[in-house]
C-alpha cells in the first residue's frame, strides 16, 4: 500500500475561522523533476532508456501547454483531464460591450480533474482508500528508539 507522510500543523492565520486548530498536512519527501521521473519509469521493466522516456515526457509537456493554450482540454486516460480556467478581476464589468480582456482578466489557470471512471477512479474518495497515512513524528520517534548499531535500546547493547 502507498504511504502518505503527514505532519500535524497548527493554523496560524488569525483571519481564518479555524485559527489555532490543528490539521494534517502532507509531508513530501522530494520533488521529482522530469529527468528523475524518466529514470524511475525506465526502472520499471521498461525497454526504453531514461533518455527516451525523458524525451517523451518533455514532448508531452510542451504539447500539453500548446493544446491548453489553444482552448483544448487534454484527457490522459487513467489519470485525468487538464484544462484552463479564467480568473476575472473582482467586481467584473458593468456592460458586456465594455468588457476588455486586458482590463478584466486577472489570471489564466491550469486545472486538473482526476479520472473518475470506476475502473481507474482517482477521485479523492477513492484515492484515499489506496493510501496508508504515517505521521512523520512517529517515524522520528522510531528512529530515536532504535540504536544505530541495532542493539536493544534499553540495555545499551
Amino acid at each position: 500500500m502507498a504511504k502518505i507522510l503527514y505532519e500535524v500543523k497548527k493554523n496560524g492565520n488569525k483571519y481564518n475561522a479555524a485559527y489555532g486548530k490543528w490539521y494534517a498536512q502532507v509531508k513530501a519527501l522530494e520533488t521529482l523533476n522530469t529527468r528523475k521521473l524518466a529514470n524511475h519509469i525506465s526502472e520499471h521493466g521498461s525497454i526504453y532508456t531514461p533518455d527516451v522516456v525523458y524525451g517523451v515526457l518533455e514532448k508531452f509537456r510542451s504539447c500539453l501547454v500548446e493544446m491548453l493554450l489553444n482552448s483544448k482540454k487534454v484527457k490522459i486516460d487513467g489519470l485525468g483531464t487538464f484544462y484552463t480556467t479564467i480568473e476575472n478581476a473582482t467586481g467584473g464589468c458593468e456592460k458586456k460591450e465594455e468588457f476588455n480582456v486586458n482590463k478584466y482578466l486577472k489570471a489564466l489557470h491550469i486545472r486538473f480533474l482526476p479520472e473518475q471512471e470506476q475502473e481507474q477512479n482517482l477521485s479523492s474518495r477513492e484515492f484515499i482508500k489506496q493510501a496508508e497515512f504515517i505521521n512523520v513524528e512517529s517515524l522520528a520517534k522510531t528512529e530515536e528508539s532504535t540504536p544505530a548499531n541495532g542493539g536493544d535500546p534499553g540495555t545499551g547493547d
